[in-house]
């Protein structure tokens, strides 16, 4: 049978690819699944999510162990970088169970990386025992360290409480990557500094662009500075090397001169990386979102819940991949200063 990208399960044999790897109509291998185990977080970013959330019942929720089993059938399917989001993930009662059980996939060889992204809230407390069960690196997500800026953008937060968590990681021995959220007129002019002080403390920091992703109560158009610009102003200071380096994501990467470390710049808006995309999202209800930036989405919860065996579930990712879209539709601009999306970002993890 010939699926809906045109190449055999004959071909894909001759190309050293698994008959049962995960292949979208465009020729792109999804090899990475994002994972968010909860909407749920301690933070309000304000480019995140409103102030007053109304999140989900926690009856939908898929259970640890069928988040468990879920995942399981995408490394069944190929899948070999697995990483935890939110909300925040580490506010999801339990959650170390989960990463306990899922280290079995690094452990067999079936998955090459298990990691997760986090705001860093809960980090002091969950540092050693992430590291124990297999992760090696993480994410912070972090766009400010300003005390009364950090409380700004992320409404509730404690920015004293994250530095003490990247400290028990990086004491842990976790690679440590800083995510931070250009904001204009927020944080753009601090990103040098934010640089210097990452990079000092040998962790990459990323850039990310701004995605019309809910309403959060703040002017899209208002939030958004290019990267393109971000770039043009850093270069004005640092000497930037582009360089072949890749985690797998999205980010396009520099070398430092001045300060050795790596900086990564995350473009959906003014350069978006879809052609090369790998990726897909579950959310903590068990919806598979194709694409970040579309609607589109496949229900995995009914399939899982049918049946002990896993056939009904491998036959429904197998199906929702074949409409995987060739990109998303974002744009922000003076006519389109709305959400493109009502999806908040919480919702399926960035």
């Amino acid at each position: 049978m010939v699926p809906a990208n045109g190449i055999s399960t004959l071909e894909l044999d001759r190309t050293g690819t698994s008959p049962g790897a995960l292949i979208d109509p465009f020729a792109r291998t999804i090899t990475y699944l994002r994972v968010s185990v909860t909407d749920r977080c301690d933070f309000r970013c304000v480019y995140c999510m409103s102030e007053h959330m109304t999140f989900l019942p926690k009856a939908d929720l898929l259970s640890l162990e069928e988040l468990d089993r879920l995942c399981s059938a995408f490394v069944d399917k190929g899948v070999t970088k697995l990483r935890l989001t939110g909300g925040e993930p580490l506010v999801r009662r339990g959650i170390m169970t989960l990463v306990s059980s899922l280290s079995r996939h690094l452990s067999s060889g079936a998955l090459k990386e298990l990691t997760l992204t986090t705001n860093g809230s809960q980090l002091e407390k969950y540092a050693a025992e992430l590291k124990n069960h297999g992760i090696e690196r993480i994410n912070v997500s972090l766009d400010t360290l300003d005390p009364d800026k950090f409380r700004a953008v992320t409404r509730w937060g404690d920015l004293g409480k994250v530095m003490a968590g990247i400290d028990a990681a990086l004491a842990a021995g976790l690679k440590v990557k800083i995510n931070a959220v250009a904001l204009k007129g927020v944080n753009e002019d601090e990103l040098a500094g934010l640089l210097e002080w990452a990079n000092d403390r040998s962790m990459d920091l990323t850039v990310i662009e701004v995605m019309p992703l809910g309403d959060v109560g703040e002017t899209r158009l208002d939030q958004y500075l290019p990267l393109s610009m971000v770039r043009a102003r850093l270069a004005e200071r640092f000497t930037l090397d582009d360089i072949d380096y890749q985690t797998g994501g999205p980010a396009r990467y520099v070398r430092v001169k001045e300060t050795g470390g790596r900086l990564g710049f995350i473009t959906p808006m003014t350069h978006n990386f879809c052609e090369s995309c790998n990726r897909v999202r579950i959310t903590c209800t068990g919806t598979l979102y194709m694409c970040l930036g579309q609607n589109d989405a496949a229900d995995l919860r009914t399939p899982l819940r049918a049946s002990d065996s896993d056939g009904l579930i491998h036959a429904a990712i197998d199906e929702a991949i074949t409409r995987k879209p060739k990109g998303h539709d974002f744009v922000i601009d003076r006519r389109h200063q709305w959400p493109a999306l009502s999806r908040h970002m919480s919702v399926t993890g960035g």
